[in-house]
């Protein structure tokens, strides 16, 4: 039986480590999947309590806590008791529509969030089946195995089994400012407070130095945190600048909507109209012109393009990141595994005289050896170069089983060695078989080489990699395609000159000897040379095309590395990086002034050995230049620079849980194209956002200037409730929502960075809705005009009138696909759109034409010769719109005010 967690327990900080295994029924080996599976139903998550979103339910109840939906059913009973049953019915079948509809939008966008939150959720290293693999932390249950490292969240609370220099910062669980220093031994005081248990781990604080390994005791709400939400649990998701806008917005619409309601009901009431008739016509038209889902249908395209963006690698944790950064106008990107891709490849070997080139990038085991363009044999000295490096390295060669993809497990520079020598057709593994390693001389910052000892046909052998200089030194002989010749003085200038050849093209070059015999005494004398290696993490292929994307956008790309300055410049010319602009080192930096800084930004393209500090003063002089920063960060001491940049941007895979917690964007793949595919996710929702609003308000627009018009010059009520009610469904329901996830402009990512200063209610934006609008009100107004004038029965004027909004509604919805391009580039693109135009002309055609719907909606049915009036003055407005965009491209609009 498990140990339950709804105990007490014991006191862990004083048992002794067997103790705590028997306790827990667990070992240094850690739970196997099936145990941790059964622990996992018995103890359940370790997560939270309390962090789920609002239940469908509450969802569904929310929609009836707008006050006109709660007046106009109330009206509607009240109409139906009167006799005006049918009509009633209809009204409220259609505002339960509308209902349906504002739930459905809801209940997406927080299962979008819910998606989010899921991927969102930490993971932790623990020892399953013997071996160490990632779970998410909600999974880790008591007995568990976790392995820590320097800027790891602590899952659960856990007592330390092993330690190697390790420090926790427990200051978000103590107050304790310096971190403390861990220890894997009992204490024997059983009152200690949490903050002087040496030799325990909780959940929610983080690893500041070191590592260790440490037995998980309690989980979930059973930990010292218990109900206090820590962990990165949810995807935040506070009110947007947008929608704080957009309230005040619908505030001011809303008034200025119940002004014009009250006058058109008032001027009804006093020519004789039946009170219970304008009362619900007052809250039918207030209920279809009153803006009041614009923050919400904001908040549902940006959760639902949150999510869209994780499709390109990109996670959002703040929705008020997704606003920021259609204006991102510098991204500051480091350069490691997200400018290049984190494998080092052997590029070049030197043997006997002769630069040998290597194709193939990253780990994968396939290239080619060439020397002046011919392939040459593996055979000689380049094979012993080969065989020795491997040797003499730790790192191993694996595939992934799930993605066949090829990773190096070890240290990426004998990694580069192993993957050149498998090229070759030489595996470690047959390597380590051949000859076995039986001792070894680990590298040390003293001595800047390793040895390792095998055991060979011919006794003990030895192989070693290192520093040139080193490595020449304990050599005497070199082997040639024609045997071992002596070093003398001018071959090893030659070959030092070669080494800081290679070094200055930005590789990083070790050199690899081998002693055929050899005692542990004499080990690393008078050793045979084989050659150099020269090796780069190579710039990612996608990247440059990015670069160029930033570039056409207005965005400037900085690479800011902890790496060597010819290597930074390499890879920055490599990728178009480097053009005009300088490079400056980290100690270049730390002489400038902050307005030296300020002053000499602009310029800088590159930073190279910069330490963590030195970024967060990169972002601090950008901002003061009116720079909106993107900025990337992995380790611990980069959380100060990504809180503070605009948009922090965390590595998902390389980066630490406090980065991550500190940042509001992480790439799920470390690659700098998705930044960049970000920032164009996030230009097309805020562009779609505005597409939406001005479809919506110009429609808002056109129908209350319909109503008004009409009752200020004393004809009768164009349109009645029911088809108020029916448009606001029509046209603000499926085509608005397909406005929201309108594909991009293709020109979406030649613009310039917007100023987050600037509204969303552009110039543009306003006259095409202005102009829409009244335009709408014009043509509708005139058509009942000439309706009514003209002899016709006042429900075939009214049905008019009313096909007639509806359709030049949709219409607008294909003009407002751009504020700025024809209608007639690629004016089919939105499918969603199309379909929305085609069901809703379908549902039009039946409440016009069957019978049974013709009573409660009021229509009559239409001959030929009406629907080519009606769609030729509905068509008007789309070449209307496009010679007002025409106007605004010339900036004619602008003259004129």
């Amino acid at each position: 039986m498990h140990p339950s967690q709804a105990d007490p327990g014991p006191l862990w900080h004083t048992l002794s480590l067997d103790v705590a295994y028997a306790r827990l029924q667990s070992s240094p080996l850690g739970l196997t999947d099936a145990e941790a599976r059964l622990r996992l139903a018995e103890h359940g998550p370790n997560e939270l309590q309390g962090s789920s979103g609002p239940s469908p339910w509450r969802l569904l109840g929310d929609q009836f806590k707008n006050v006109l939906i709660i007046i106009l059913l109330a009206a509607t009973v009240l109409s139906a008791f009167l006799g005006r049953g049918i009509e009633a019915v209809a009204i409220a079948v259609i505002v339960l529509f509308a209902i349906l509809l504002g739930f459905v939008q809801e209940y997406r966008a927080e299962r979008a969030i819910d998606a989010l939150r899921q991927m969102a959720a930490p993971t932790a290293t623990a020892l399953r089946g013997r071996r160490e693999c990632q779970v998410p932390a909600r999974d880790l249950v008591p007995g568990d195995i976790v392995v820590l490292g320097a800027g790891d969240r602590i899952p659960a609370d856990a007592r330390l089994i092993e330690t190697v220099n390790l420090r926790i910062e427990e200051s978000a669980l103590t107050g304790e400012s310096v971190p403390a220093e861990k220890h894997t031994g009992p204490h024997a005081n059983p009152e200690l407070a949490v903050g002087d248990r040496r030799n325990m781990v909780f959940a929610g604080t983080a690893v500041g130095y070191g590592r260790g390994r440490a037995l998980v005791v309690a989980t979930g709400m059973h930990t010292e945190f218990g109900r206090i939400v820590l962990m990165l649990q949810t995807v935040e998701t506070g009110r947007t600048p947008l929608q704080e806008n957009l309230d005040k917005v619908g505030r001011v619409l809303a008034l200025a909507s119940f002004f014009v309601v009250a006058i058109i009901v008032g001027l009804g009431l006093w020519r004789g109209q039946p009170f219970i008739e304008m009362f619900i016509f007052g809250i039918a038209l207030a209920v279809a012109v009153v803006p009041e889902a614009l923050p919400a249908v904001v908040s549902i395209s940006l959760a639902v393009g949150v999510q869209r963006m994780v499709k390109r690698h990109a996670l959002m944790r703040r929705l008020q990141a997704v606003e920021t950064l259609g204006s991102i106008s510098v991204i500051c990107s480091d350069k490691t595994g997200t400018l290049t891709r984190d494998e080092m490849t052997v590029r070049r070997i030197f043997v006997f005289g002769q630069l040998i080139e290597i194709s193939g990038e990253g780990y994968e085991p396939s290239g080619r050896f060439t020397c002046d363009g011919r392939e040459v044999e593996i055979s000689g000295p380049l094979k012993m170069l080969l065989k020795a490096a491997v040797l003499a390295s730790d790192a191993a060669l694996v595939q992934d089983e799930l993605e066949g993809r090829w990773r190096s497990q070890g240290d990426p520079t004998e990694g580069a060695l192993v993957v050149a020598a498998a090229k070759a057709g030489l595996h470690k593994a047959d390597l380590e078989a051949e000859f076995p390693r039986i001792d070894e001389i680990p590298f040390t910052s003293e001595t800047k080489r390793m040895t390792t000892l095998h055991r060979g046909p011919d006794g003990l052998m030895t192989c070693a990699k290192g520093a040139p200089e080193i490595i020449l030194e304990s050599c005497s002989r070199q082997l040639t395609a024609d045997g071992e010749v002596a070093l003398d003085a001018k071959t090893r200038e030659l070959i030092l000159e070669t080494a800081r050849r290679m070094a200055g093209e930005a590789l990083r070059v070790l050199a690899v000897a081998f002693k055929p015999v050899a005692t542990h005494e004499n080990a690393e004398a008078e050793m045979l040379f084989l050659g150099l290696a020269g090796m780069i993490d190579p710039p990612r292929r996608e990247a440059k095309a990015a670069i160029q994307t930033c570039s056409d956008a207005g965005i400037k790309a900085v690479m800011i590395t902890g790496d060597h300055p010819l290597t930074a410049r390499a890879v920055a010319g490599e990728l178009g990086l480097l053009k005009s602009g300088r490079l400056v080192t980290g100690a270049q930096l730390e002489a400038m002034t902050e307005l030296e800084l300020e002053r000499e930004v602009e310029n800088i393209e590159v930073y190279a050995r910069v330490s963590p500090a030195h970024k967060l003063r990169v972002v601090t002089a950008l901002q003061k230049n009116g720079h909106i920063v993107a900025m990337t960060g992995d380790g611990v001491n980069d959380a100060p620079a990504l809180k503070k940049a605009d948009i922090g941007i965390a590595m998902g895979i390389t980066g630490t849980d406090v980065s991550k917690e500190a940042a509001a964007m992480m790439l799920t793949d470390d690659n700098f194209v998705s930044i960049v595919a970000a920032v164009e996710e996030g230009r097309g929702i805020f562009d779609n956002i505005k597409k939406y609003l001005m479809y919506l308000l110009s429609s808002n627009i056109g129908e209350i200037g319909l109503m008004a018009g009409a009752t200020l010059m004393g004809m009768p009520l164009p349109l009645t409730a029911v088809q108020i009610l029916y448009v606001n469904l029509a046209t603000d329901g499926l085509p608005a929502l397909a406005l929201a996830v309108d594909p991009p402009d293709p020109d979406l990512m030649r613009r310039q960075p917007r100023n987050p200063q600037t509204s969303i209610f552009t110039r543009p934006v306003i006259t095409l809705m202005l102009v829409g609008g009244v335009w709408s009100t014009l043509v509708n107004l005139g058509l009942f005009i000439w309706a009514w004038n003209s002899g016709r029965d006042h429900d075939e004027a009214v049905t008019m009138t009313f096909v007639s909004l509806v359709l030049i509604q949709f219409f607008k919805a294909y003009n407002f696909r751009s504020d700025r391009r024809s209608v007639l580039n690629q004016p089919f693109a939105n499918r969603w759109l199309n379909v929305a135009i085609i069901w809703e002309l379908v549902v039009l055609g039946l409440i016009i034409y069957v019978p049974f719907l013709q009573h409660p909606f009021g229509t009559f049915s239409l001959s030929p010769v009406d629907w080519a009036i009606i769609i030729s003055l509905a068509f008007s407005v789309s070449p209307v719109l496009e010679a007002a965009k025409w106007l605004e491209r010339r900036g004619w609009f602008g003259k004129l005010l």
